[in-house]
């Protein structure tokens, strides 16, 4: 007898079953996200640095808008590689 988990699981493959990935794929992706991880920490870095400048002449509404500037900097680059990713992803379904 199966377990409801196993009963779920057995419909939601049936509704949207999963792909298999490729090496090449899976390669790509792994690219993908190194890549989005380098451009980060290099951002990250570089406005870190602008922000402590910043609170360091005691301009914080500087500092204030170079945080926001951050996380949008962030949020912009992982859902660009979020994006690439998908479309290995979808590849792969049509394949």
């Amino acid at each position: 007898m199966k377990s409801a988990y196993e009963l779920a699981m057995e419909r939601l493959e049936k509704q949207s079953p999963t792909s298999k990935l490729s090496e090449n794929q899976k390669a790509q992706i792994a690219e993908i996200d190194s890549i989005a991880k380098a451009k980060l920490a290099e951002k990250e870095l570089f406005l870190r640095e602008q922000i402590s400048k910043a609170i360091a002449s005691g301009d914080p509404t500087s500092a204030d808008q170079l945080e926001t500037q951050l996380a949008r900097e962030s949020r912009r680059i992982q859902e660009d590689a979020e994006e690439k990713k998908e479309r290995i992803r979808s590849s792969s379904l049509s394949s």
